[in-house]
């Protein structure tokens, strides 16, 4: 079968699954046609995600967050308003997106996420033919079983609202989940385990006493530098991608900062004692595979990621802080519950149960 791939830019995490989804459907005898990746201002095409996808790739403008003065946390109205001025260009992607989809006539198209995949989705799923599957961690706050934070009734319902449209008319909508729930098959969402790359898989965790860092937002570097400095004696590696300022940036001894490089990146990752990340969901699964104790920081106004770091903590990856208070984390280490078989265990399954659910006859 034909597939196309729509991946939202923001972050690392649909980049990586749509390389392990990609793995997996290549191995199946099936076809990639083409891989679109939003973009905005902010964000490049991430150079691991050029090297890995063995498909035509082509990048649009899609609808993203604004942030504060600091660089750290969100503007949720500002961002609002910002996407609602660029509605002339994310109309041009819209046909970008046509074109694509009407030069491959794709047997399915696999959404990680992207709004205008969604949009495009409403209203060009009947003339165009194509089946429409949507992968994302969001679906799980759609189940009903998933446990809110109490309040933010707001947040809810504006992220309820953007993961219905981002999965408009969809087939399938399939919940990356930290562990096992039930299926909701009368509304199409099924809870299938974290998509795990190859190459992460391979890995073998050896304790190198450092901490790791990701940072989304490179405006927690100085909350991070001012952290350590009176700290020095820990060995901190951050990776970030504040594409002014050089590879390998020591602020002072023991700490440094590394552009983001995937390859890179997971041989930190498997070699640190503990990772601290803005609460994103694809490094913690990468993270608790390997058995790495977390601390997960939720960007600031970042719902979702609030979301993440409680449902993450309730699965055993770790614990959860308003900052980059490091010293938590190294006093949390040796306090750290090992569930990596039971996760490994949920994990493994993702490629058979995805499988099955993409080619199921509905």
């Amino acid at each position: 079968m034909k597939f196309i791939f729509i991946v939202q830019g923001e972050g690392r995490g649909h980049s990586t699954q749509a390389i392990a989804l990609h793995e997996i459907l290549i191995k199946n005898g099936h076809e990639i046609c083409a891989v679109l990746i939003g973009q905005s201002k902010r964000r490049e095409i991430p150079s691991f995600f050029i090297d890995k996808i063995k498909a035509p790739i082509i990048g649009f403008q899609s609808p993203n967050f604004v942030l504060d003065e600091n660089n750290k946390g969100l503007k949720i109205r500002k961002s609002f308003l910002a996407n609602l001025l660029q509605t002339r260009t994310y109309i041009d992607s819209l046909k970008a997106i046509d074109q694509s989809v009407k030069k491959h006539q794709p047997d399915v198209i696999i959404n990680f996420y992207d709004l205008l995949a969604g949009i495009y989705s409403c209203f060009y799923k009947k003339k165009r033919e194509f089946r429409f599957v949507c992968i994302s961690h969001h679906f799980v706050f759609q189940h009903p079983d998933f446990e809110f934070p109490k309040g933010h009734f707001a947040d809810k319902f504006l992220l309820n609202c953007h993961s219905v449209i981002t999965s408009a008319k969809s087939d399938l909508k399939l919940a990356l989940s930290f562990v096992p729930m039930n299926d909701i098959p009368q509304q199409q969402l099924f809870a299938v385990p974290p998509l795990l790359r190859s190459e992460v898989r391979k890995l073998k965790s050896k304790d190198l006493n450092f901490i790791l860092l990701y940072i989304v937002n490179d405006g927690y570097a100085e909350e991070i530098i001012a952290w350590h400095e009176n700290n020095t004696h820990l060995k901190l590696v951050c990776f970030w991608d504040r594409k002014t300022i050089e590879d390998h940036f020591f602020p002072h001894k023991n700490l440094v900062f590394r552009q983001l490089n995937d390859v890179d990146f997971l041989e930190h990752l498997r070699t640190c004692s503990g990772y601290a990340s803005t609460a994103g969901f694809e490094s913690i699964c990468e993270a608790m595979y390997l058995g790495i104790p977390v601390m997960m920081v939720p960007t600031a106004n970042h719902f979702e990621q609030l979301c993440n770091s409680i449902d993450a903590e309730k699965a055993g990856a770790g614990i959860r802080n308003d900052e980059f208070n490091v010293s938590l984390l190294t006093e949390y280490l040796h306090k750290h519950k090992n569930q990596t078989a039971e996760f490994r265990n949920w994990a493994d399954l993702a490629e058979n149960k995805i499988m099955d659910l993409i080619f199921a006859k509905r």
